[in-house]
This record gives structure tokens, sequence and C-alpha cells, in this order.
């Protein structure tokens, strides 16, 4: 009797053990899906944001960009909880890593996809910002542009009574 209660003990705590285990990895395996997701979600707002930027609306690049820099911001937080139970993981199952590794690779693929996407929109925003600039130099150069109206100082009426 006296020794079967410390085998029970110990089987209940290598259950516990496994359920802690098997929770840790569950939701290691969401949040890398959870950032999966946000990648995505954010090379869907590079690639409007870049049609934006051709198209030149200033008003919908300002929302793409809000909207850009809320899913970095998630991708940041959720990259904060990812790294702690990723060492929890790794801890849990030194040899047994079959399920994680994809998800690990996929991530990486779409971040490094992000960063190229991101790179090209700064680039294409910055020669529309200097194509802008140029247009704005042309205008400044133009002597019509400066010319006052023949009628600005005159001292004509400006308003007539047509009531008698």
């Amino acid at each position: 009797m006296n020794q079967s209660a410390p085998r029970k003990i110990q089987t209940e705590l290598s259950e516990e053990e496994l359920a802690q285990r098997v929770a840790i990895l569950k939701r290691f395996r969401e949040l890398l899906v959870e950032q999966r997701n946000r990648f995505q979600q954010y090379l869907e707002v590079l690639d409007k944001q870049r049609d934006t930027i051709e198209r030149g609306d200033t008003e919908a690049l300002l929302s793409h960009v809000e909207l850009e820099e809320k899913i970095v911001g998630e991708i940041f937080a959720i990259q904060k909880v990812i790294d702690p139970l990723e060492v929890m993981y790794r801890s849990c199952y030194p040899d047994r890593e079959e399920e994680i590794p994809p998800l690990k690779e996929a991530l990486e693929h779409l971040k490094q996809e992000a960063i190229q996407r991101s790179e090209q929109n700064r680039e294409l925003l910055s020669r529309r910002m200097e194509e802008l600039r140029q247009e704005i130099k042309a205008l400044r150069a133009n002597p019509f542009a400066k010319r006052k109206s023949l009628f600005g100082d005159s001292d004509s009426a400006s308003l007539i009574d047509i009531r008698g």
C-alpha cells in the first residue's frame, strides 16, 4: 500500500506534465498560425498600398498606412508571446519537432516577402514624391502662374444690382 501511493502520485504528475506539454504545444501552434495569418494580411495591405501609390490616392494611402501600422503592431505583440513559448516548447520536446518547423519556415518565408514588398512600396513612394516635387517646381517656374489678373486692381464694381 505504501509503495502504490508514490507510484500513483508519480503517474499523476506525469499525466499533469503531459497535459501541460500538450497545452504548450497547442498554444504554440495556435500562435504560429495566427502569426502566419497576420503576415498574410500584411502582404494584402502592402499590395493594396502599392496600387494606391500608383494611383496617387493620398486618402486611401493614409488609411492603408494606418492599417499597416496596426497589423505590424499585432505581429510584434504575438511575437512577444511566441518567443517564450518556443523556449518552453523546446524544453518539453527537445527531440520531437515535426509539426512546428514547417510553420516556422512558412512564417519566415512570409516575413521575407513582406520585407521585400515593403521595400518596393517605399521605393515606389519615393519615386512618386520626387515626381510631385518636379511638378511643383514646374508650376512655380511657370511665368503665367505668377501674374496677377488684369482685373485684380481695377476699381470697377464687382457686384451689379439687377433689381433696379
